[in-house]
């Protein structure tokens, strides 16, 4: 599975598990196993605010974009600190929670 990440400002917390092609998102299942190679699923197919693209599966990988929510960063930070790029993608290869970039100011700074 290949997730592409999205930032927009959002205080709201994301949760992302993968088990085999179907990824839970904040404790809701998605599964992607019936997509066939090729195929394409249309974002609007999926009744989920987190999915920022269509599905698709290249070589039998899952392909997708999720919006990534990071905290706001404080006006008096140094320029760098209040540009949010977006992430490499995350290539998930095992099952279990899949770790995410934070942006929250505290955690960048530690």
């Amino acid at each position: 599975m290949i997730i592409t990440l999205s930032p927009i400002r959002s205080d709201a917390p994301l949760t992302l598990i993968r088990q085999g092609d179907t990824l839970i998102i904040n404790g809701v299942a998605y599964d992607f196993g019936p997509l066939p190679e090729g195929a394409t699923l249309p974002r609007e197919a999926i009744a989920c605010d987190w999915l920022a693209s269509d599905v698709t599966r290249i070589n039998g990988v899952i392909h997708l974009t999720l919006v990534l929510p990071h905290g706001t960063i404080p006006l008096n930070a140094p320029p760098e600190a209040r540009v949010i790029t977006h992430p490499e993608p995350i290539i998930v290869t095992a099952d279990g929670p899949i770790p995410l970039p934070s942006y929250t100011p505290a955690e960048e700074a530690a």
